[in-house]
């Protein structure tokens, strides 16, 4: 946690990331957090520890758990179905494509009827995007990511969803920076930036035109407090697998 000097080393971009994905659940009080990833993980772990203390936190069977793992009572599945179509869960999904109005693909790339490549396939993604709020988390942010139009839709986006009632895409978290639909067509938008990122980086590595917060005076990710990244470093992940996630180098 500290550097030769004794200091407390800054925090890497993985950190940020952790610190952008735990924002995602600010405030969703007693709602059931579905992460799908490990930084992901990290992010719904670490706002349970400190400014979500409500969050509900699963082992992905049948058990709710605390930040710890330790069993805190019992989901049975026509339980979790009820919070999933009352929009009382809070996904964080990957994607292997999201266009500029939130449409993500995780089904095939290509023509669905002859893909060139097959993927997971729609699994839950339609229910999800439906029926509660889903952020995304993608851990390398690309042009091939980032696309005008997705392949496939099997999350639902804002162009999709008129009508659902808990249909919402609060945030897209890459290891680039942080990215809302606080926009008048719903489109995608720069809604933070993590340290050392720039604008033009960011749009480099997008296949459309992003909306940019502020009049291209893009706010940072904030910074994660003291308590924060002593949580991060030897509670939640003191093996240091995040920065494995995005391609960093060990620190």
């Amino acid at each position: 946690m500290t550097d030769t000097a004794g200091r407390v080393r800054a925090p890497s971009r993985s950190e940020y990331c952790v610190i952008a994905c735990a924002e995602a659940w600010r405030g969703n009080g007693e709602v059931l957090a579905s992460p799908m990833g490990l930084i992901p993980s990290l992010g719904a772990r670490l706002a349970r520890h400190t400014f979500s203390p409500d969050l509900l936190l699963t082992d992905g069977e049948a058990l709710l758990v605390g930040p710890g793992g330790e069993v805190e009572g019992w989901l049975p599945y026509r339980r979790h179905l009820t919070m999933v179509t009352g929009g009382r869960r809070h996904v964080m999904m990957g994607a292997s494509q999201l266009d500029r109005y939130g449409n993500q693909n995780i089904s095939c790339i290509g023509d669905w009827s002859r893909p060139a490549r097959q993927l997971l396939g729609v699994r839950g993604a339609p229910v999800n995007t439906l029926n509660n709020p889903v952020s995304y988390w993608v851990p390398r942010h690309s042009p091939r990511v980032f696309v005008e139009k997705v392949d496939m839709v099997s999350g639902v986006g804002y162009d999709h969803a008129a009508g659902a009632r808990f249909h919402r895409i609060p945030r897209v978290v890459t290891n680039l920076g942080v990215f809302d639909f606080e926009t008048p067509d719903r489109s995608m938008r720069l809604a933070a930036l993590h340290p050392g990122v720039t604008v033009s980086e960011v749009r480099e590595a997008t296949g459309f035109p992003l909306h940019v917060a502020d009049g291209g005076r893009v706010p940072y990710t904030r910074e994660p407090t003291a308590g924060e990244l002593r949580l991060i470093r030897a509670v939640l992940d003191p093996d240091g697998r995040r920065d494995r996630e995005i391609g960093a180098p060990a620190r």
